[in-house]
């Protein structure tokens, strides 16, 4: 898989966190994931704690936070929920800067508002520092059924496809006077997404006619990925196992 289809989310370094085996990182997102569910949410000090954690993490992949902040939009959709919910749930109600708003919607939109924003910034962590192609053998190394790792294949390399097409469509309207604020500017995008949709589904089966005639039986051969030493493995665990040292304690003292 070619780099071009990487600089969206990968940044290149060779940082003690961008030599850790991809399975390894992984495997360590989703026990800190894990753990910060499991936090109770009204221990509001531990999950300080965890974007201390990451942030740690961050300086030590010398990613800035300049780059994650631009690829937190994809949360936007739960931040917006979050802040609904104090003002639409029902039960007893309290007041915030002079605003009444549901007691059991604040905590609510603060649990789903903490937890949401510490996994996404733990995912994005985790792509600026694994290429894609590390991330999917990581996934055969793991044991993840075949069908969705070849799924997820697909959807990584012809995602740039997709967008260039995007891309090409859009300019083409443009250039034929397309105007985004006239009446007829709706039906022409719609006429634009079905033609995509069509584009892709026969890309799709001429790509799928390409694998057959070169010997694809329904599986992608499997790779051998980069092997994990116990250094590699005490490195990633530094993380999760700081996460549960913290949750546990705030279970002990909620």
């Amino acid at each position: 898989m070619a780099d071009g289809h990487l600089h969206r989310l990968y940044r290149h370094g060779d940082t003690p966190v961008h030599r850790l085996p991809a399975h390894v990182k992984l495997l360590a997102l989703v026990s800190f994931v894990l753990v910060v569910v499991a936090t109770p949410r009204e221990a509001f000090w531990a999950f300080g704690v965890y974007a201390a954690l990451l942030a740690a993490v961050a300086a030590v992949a010398r990613v800035p936070a300049r780059f994650i902040l631009r690829r937190m939009v994809v949360e936007i959709p739960f931040v917006v929920f979050a802040v609904l919910l104090p003002f639409i749930a029902l039960g007893p109600t309290t007041q915030v800067l002079g605003v009444t708003v549901s007691q059991a919607g604040l905590l609510a939109g603060w649990n789903i508002l903490a937890k949401g924003t510490l996994g996404v910034v733990a995912s994005i962590l985790l792509a600026a520092t694994t290429d894609a192609r590390e991330l999917l053998l990581a996934l055969q190394r793991l044991r993840v059924p075949p069908v969705l790792v070849e799924i997820t294949s697909f959807m990584v390399r012809y995602a740039d496809v997709t967008t260039g097409e995007m891309r090409r469509m859009k300019i083409a309207r443009e250039s034929r006077g397309f105007d985004p604020r006239s009446r007829r500017a709706l039906a022409v995008v719609a006429s634009s997404a079905g033609a995509l949709f069509i584009r892709s589904y026969e890309r799709g089966e001429r790509v799928h006619l390409a694998m057959l005639a070169r010997g694809y039986a329904g599986r992608l051969p499997v790779v051998e990925v980069q092997q994990a030493g116990a250094a590699a493995w005490a490195r990633a665990a530094v993380l999760p196992v700081a996460a549960l040292l913290t949750a546990t304690a705030a279970w002990l003292t909620t």
